[in-house]
C-alpha cells in the first residue's frame, strides 16, 4: 500500500480532527459582532483624531497667516511713535511756510503708516481715562490726584498697540493714585 503523495512527492500527513471542542455558531456570531463594535469604535476614533488634526492645522495655518507681521509690526511701531513724538514737539504757533509744509509732511506720513498698520490689523489702543489693566498697560508711575478714581490712568506715555485680537505692545501709561489724606490738624488751645 502507498501512501498519499504531493506534487513534490512528499508524504502527505494526515492531521487528527481538532482537540478543541467547537464553539457553537451563536457564541462565535457573538464574538464577531463584539469584534465589529470594537473595529466600528475605533474607526470612528481614528476618524474624529484625523479630523481633529486637520482643524488644528487648518487653524495653524490661519494664524500664522493672520499673526506673520507681529513681528515686523513691532519694529515698525518705534517708527509711528517717533513721529507722533515729532508733531507733539513742533511749535503750533509756525508762521514760516516752509516748517508748516515739513509738520503737515509728517503728519500725513503718520496718518498714513497708521493706515496701513490697520490694514494689517494692528490697531492703536488708547487707555487714557480706563480703568488700569494689566493685562494691557504697563504702569510706569503713579500720581497722586483728586479728580480720578485710584487705578485710573492719567496720562499714556507710549500707546498700546493690538492685532486683531492679540496684544503687540501693551501701553505705557500712568495711573491715578488717590489723593494724599488731608492732614486734619488739630487745636490744642482748646
Amino acid at each position: 500500500m502507498t501512501e498519499p503523495q504531493t506534487q513534490d512527492n512528499q508524504p502527505v500527513e494526515e492531521t487528527e480532527p481538532d482537540a478543541a471542542p467547537e464553539m457553537d455558531a451563536a457564541a462565535r456570531i457573538a464574538e464577531l459582532e463584539k469584534q465589529l463594535a470594537e473595529m466600528k469604535d475605533r474607526a470612528l476614533r481614528e476618524m474624529a483624531d484625523a479630523e481633529n488634526t486637520r482643524k488644528r492645522a487648518q487653524k495653524e495655518r490661519e494664524d500664522t497667516a493672520k499673526y506673520a507681521v507681529g513681528n515686523f509690526a513691532k519694529d515698525i511701531l518705534g517708527v509711528a511713535d517717533n513721529f507722533r513724538r515729532a508733531l507733539e514737539a513742533a511749535p503750533q504757533d509756525v508762521i514760516d511756510p516752509a516748517v508748516k509744509n515739513l509738520i503737515a509732511g509728517i503728519d500725513a506720513t503718520e496718518r498714513q503708516l497708521q493706515a496701513v498698520l490697520e490694514r494689517f490689523g494692528i490697531k492703536k489702543v488708547e487707555p487714557l481715562g480706563q480703568a488700569f489693566d494689566p493685562n494691557f498697560h504697563q504702569v510706569m508711575l503713579e500720581v497722586e490726584t483728586a479728580e480720578h478714581a485710584p487705578g485710573t490712568v492719567v496720562q499714556v506715555l507710549q500707546p498700546g498697540y493690538m492685532i486683531h485680537d492679540r496684544l503687540l505692545r501693551e501701553a505705557l501709561v500712568a495711573v491715578a493714585k488717590g489723593a494724599a489724606p488731608v492732614a486734619q490738624s488739630i487745636d490744642k488751645s482748646a
